[in-house]
């Protein structure tokens, strides 16, 4: 009998995951792709810009993993609360955590609780059209906005917020989010990093795409772009300095939105009673490596602030964790007997989506390695265990052609709309109705 093996998770480390076990010649292999969202292809549909289209593109390389022989997709199955850890082991010979980390780490300062004071990924959710965020949930009406952050989402988070509707009106953007970001109030955007542009962790690419924009002027400040010699420093910082130094050159344009790029500022406290009022900012230096506060401040009457500051896994049921590293402990990608893991569960929030390929690659040589001559759980064909422990508790999973149907609607909707190649449904009703199917 085939290795049957439980994936959980369908972003890219997922994929890429099903797609080493797969098409490795050592073992035959089934896998089964469980994922709590009828959607697959996680931060590629979820998580990339809608603007960043070559990017977004992975997800038809993704597309061909789930349309291999012996992988299945099943949908709308969550872990812990459809299935347990103990029932996958019970149903597959091994199983693989692949639920990557997409919860914000907290800056830790007063005020950071206010309405307003929000996590960037909730922001980046709302415009992909996650079914965890409604379209209602952002109401753009502050005129000054802060996002805390110099990394590639800030980037993303900024751009969105400086770019006008009918520059996005040919994306896959939700037709609702699309509204609201029409009639945003938003003229004033402020990107901070605590240190210098040297320190940025922004690609070039990203970089320049800010200087492009037809809607904002990019303003950086001469002292905060003015750094030491960098010549030493790798091609992608020496690039990003350059870039800022000639904004600071620049004259504003005087155009409908200003962002401002901010850098040796730190947050110190979000201001306001019942809602966000102000950010007020310390100025930095570099001590001994570290960053540290000189005590001069100052005030920005921002309404609303965006945190991109870092992102963490949460712990899955009866899954070991680790709360110092918020990533699951493993041996070259073995976690227990039969469990592993792979992705950002496995070594934190860094690489590319590229970078999850390798990473797969270790843990499914891990996983192979592991059951040489071992026994299979199920010795003859039949139906999968799991078919029957998912009908015995009524859930009926979200298949591939059950996917492809919320595909063609998106694009149906499209062409009405005189939109691009698809506008994306929100809500979990709207994708259920797509399929022909009652809300679970």
């Amino acid at each position: 009998m085939p290795l049957s093996v439980a994936i959980v998770g369908s972003g890219p480390a997922g994929l890429y995951t099903a797609e080493a076990l797969i098409k490795q010649s050592r073992e035959p292999v089934e896998v089964d792709v469980l994922e709590r969202l009828p959607t697959p292809y996680g931060l590629v549909r979820y998580g990339v810009a809608p603007d960043h289209t070559s990017i977004k593109s992975i997800a038809e390389y993704l597309r061909r993993v789930l349309e291999l022989p012996n992988v299945r997709f099943l949908g709308g199955v969550e872990l812990g609360r459809h299935v347990s850890t103990a029932d996958l082991l019970a149903c597959y010979d091994a199983v693989v955590y692949t639920t990557g980390a997409m919860v914000d780490r907290h800056m830790g300062i007063p005020g950071e609780d206010l309405p307003g004071s929000i996590a960037a990924t909730d922001f980046v959710n709302w415009y992909c059209g996650h079914p965890d965020m409604p379209a209602s949930a952002f109401t753009l009406d502050s005129p000054e906005v802060a996002v805390i952050g110099v990394g590639n989402v800030a980037v993303d988070v900024v751009r969105i917020l400086a770019k006008t509707a009918e520059e996005l009106r040919d994306t896959d953007v939700p037709d609702e989010v699309l509204s609201r970001l029409a009639i945003s109030q938003v003229k004033a955007i402020h990107m901070i990093g605590r240190r210098g542009p040297e320190h940025a962790k922004f690609t070039l690419k990203e970089l320049r795409e800010l200087g492009e924009l037809a809607n904002a002027d990019v303003c950086v400040r001469p002292d905060e772009a003015a750094t030491g010699d960098v010549s030493g420093l790798s091609r992608q910082i020496r690039g990003n300095v350059d870039v800022l130094r000639s904004w600071a050159a620049r004259v504003p344009e005087g155009r409908p939105r200003r962002l401002d790029v901010r850098f040796w500022m730190r947050p110190v406290e979000i201001l306001g009673t019942s809602r966000v009022e102000g950010l007020k900012l310390e100025r930095t230096i570099l001590s001994d490596g570290r960053v540290v506060g000189t005590g001069q401040f100052a005030t920005i009457p921002v309404g609303m602030v965006l945190r991109s500051v870092g992102y963490q896994s949460v712990p899955l049921p009866d899954v070991p964790f680790s709360e110092a590293t918020k990533t699951v402990p493993h041996e070259a990608g073995r976690v227990r007997q039969r469990e592993y893991v792979a992705g950002w569960l496995k070594r934190g929030p860094t690489g590319v989506i590229g970078t999850n390929k390798s990473d797969a690659a270790e843990t499914v040589r891990t996983l192979l390695a592991d059951f040489d001559g071992l026994s299979r759980l199920r010795e003859e064909p039949s139906q999968h265990p799991v078919d029957t422990l998912l009908a015995a508790r009524n859930v009926t999973p979200v298949t591939y052609d059950d996917w492809l149907a919320i595909e063609t609607a998106e694009a149906s909707l499209a062409r009405s709309l005189e939109r691009g190649a698809r506008v994306k449904l929100t809500g979990l009703p709207a994708m259920y109705t797509a399929m022909g199917r009652d809300l679970p």
